[in-house]
């Protein structure tokens, strides 16, 4: 392990304690509550009969997957107003979500799914840095959830399910790379970047940038080499839930 002089006490390559309770929304058909530290996320599946209209329009086959993410008011201090309150989402939600609507069709066979959308729904009940990360993390979870339950109850053949989707944030404060950002953390990096890859190392999405700094070849090996290693700890989180339900 890295050593780090971090105020949590964790090693600079360390992530924070990761937990996930399944179940905690019975209406949906997939749901569980993801902790990264004291950032809480709670992610929902719900399985809708139907497609949108443009798919049946354009003779898209198969079905669909789209994402909606809120940070709820009490998530954050002060409080967040409601995106209902503004009468609009705020143009950090809508990149959140379309973020996690991408990186999961990227673990989704959507013609396996058949003529149906997959709703994920991720609810920010307490922030602490890295949601987005989580909200990925924990969908992927809820999602394999969902589909098992079209299996069982006979819907589909097969599980949709290709891949095991995680991400996990990177970040540079005070020239030091750390993995799993708090929000202390985060709002002095000089360096931002979020990672979502699959349980087998292959890139969907990678968002890096200098907050007023510049990074070079080696903080990227290096931040790329503490992504790695948080992906598969987080993804072998996820089969050992996946495999006690």
């Amino acid at each position: 392990m890295t050593s780090s002089a971090r105020h949590s006490g964790r090693a600079a390559d360390a992530l924070r304690d990761i937990s996930f309770q399944p179940g905690i929304a019975p209406q949906a058909t997939g749901s569980v509550l993801v902790s990264f530290g004291k950032t809480q996320v709670l992610c929902a599946a719900s399985i809708e009969e139907g497609v949108p209209r443009w798919m049946k329009e354009q003779g898209v086959t198969g079905g669909w997957l789209t994402a909606e993410y809120s940070m709820l008011p009490y998530s954050t201090s002060p409080r967040k107003g409601r995106d209902s309150t503004r009468g609009k989402i705020d143009g950090r939600s809508t990149e959140i979500q379309r973020l996690i609507g991408r990186s999961l069709r990227a673990a989704v066979d959507l013609e396996k799914l058949g003529a149906r959308t997959l709703w994920i729904d991720c609810d920010v009940l307490q922030a602490d840095g890295g949601t987005r990360t989580a909200s990925i993390t924990g969908a992927s979870v809820a999602v394999a959830m969902a589909c098992r339950k079209l299996i069982a109850e006979g819907k589909i053949a097969s599980d949709p399910v290709k891949r095991r989707v995680s991400a996990v944030s990177i970040g540079v404060v005070g020239g030091k790379a750390l993995l799993d950002l708090d929000y202390l953390e985060d709002k002095d990096a000089e360096v931002d970047l979020n990672l979502v890859m699959t349980s087998e190392l292959e890139f969907i999405e990678l968002q890096a940038s200098g907050e007023e700094s510049v990074f070079g070849d080696s903080h990227l090996a290096e931040m790329l080499e503490y992504g790695r290693k948080g992906i598969r700890e987080l993804c072998a989180r996820q089969e050992e839930i996946l495999s006690s339900l």
